[in-house]
């Protein structure tokens, strides 16, 4: 019998976060509460969690600092941020920082527990494939190993965060074909929804700025104008 999923949620609104507790576990969920920002972070760093559900204003560590150390740690845990800030200054920053999905306050309850589970099914069916994977990836001198999450270029190490491996490791899986940023969104990220696509557009850079010996002349992840990114199949030229 499988174990139930454990869900983490770092939010200083009683009302807020009992309400979610309480929906979540209705599914089946585990579910644990921290209210300030310096107990979510300590429960964070016992580790085994399946999803964090995280607020940015919290008294103590914000959830901003969460969430960077969240992504500095060995294991990924999908992160849903919820928060007041509406700004899409806020969404984005929270996004390039590595949380999966953002929700703005006042939200509807029932869409952050849809997004959540949307979140493990990708989580569940990224971890199956991973398994099932036969040795690394090589192509156009980028090295990906999905079992160690290692990757190379040129032999040289690419410090890459989470989402970065697996934005790579989707090009190099599918050379030369052209994706959109929607495509992507749904295919890397797990989920297409108006304004996100900024995201991409950083992550594709970053990526440009670690594997092109020329970010402004890119010789693998190319620009297709008008329809989205492919990656090149070809070695890069001089």
């Amino acid at each position: 019998m499988d174990l139930p999923k454990r869900v983490l949620i770092v939010e200083d609104d009683m009302p807020i976060a009992d309400l979610l507790r309480l929906h979540l576990q209705d599914e089946g969920y585990q579910v644990t509460h921290c209210a300030d920002g310096n107990q979510g972070l300590a429960q964070l760093r016992t580790g085994g969690w399946d999803a964090l559900i995280l607020d940015l204003m919290l008294p103590g560590v914000d959830g901003l600092e969460i969430c960077r150390q969240a992504r500095a740690m060995a294991t990924y845990t999908p992160i849903i941020i919820t928060s007041a800030r509406s700004s899409e200054v806020h969404r984005i920053l929270g996004l390039e920082l590595g949380a999966d999905d953002y929700l703005v306050k006042p939200f509807s309850v029932l869409e952050l527990v849809a997004r959540v589970k949307a979140l493990l099914r990708r989580a569940d069916a990224m971890a199956r494939n991973q398994r099932n994977e036969a040795g690394a990836l090589e192509l156009n001198g980028v090295r990906l190993d999905p079992l160690t999450r290692q990757a190379q270029v040129e032999g040289r190490p690419l410090d890459l965060t989470p989402r970065e491996f697996d934005l790579l490791y989707f090009f190099v899986k599918h050379p030369e074909k052209v994706f959109s940023r929607l495509d992507l969104l749904n295919q890397v990220w797990g989920y297409q929804h108006d304004g996100y696509e900024h995201t991409v557009n950083t992550h594709i850079n970053r990526l440009r700025a670690k594997i092109e010996a020329d970010p402004t002349d890119p010789a693998r992840i190319l620009t297709v104008w008008g329809k989205g990114y492919r990656f090149a199949h070809g070695g890069p030229t001089a």
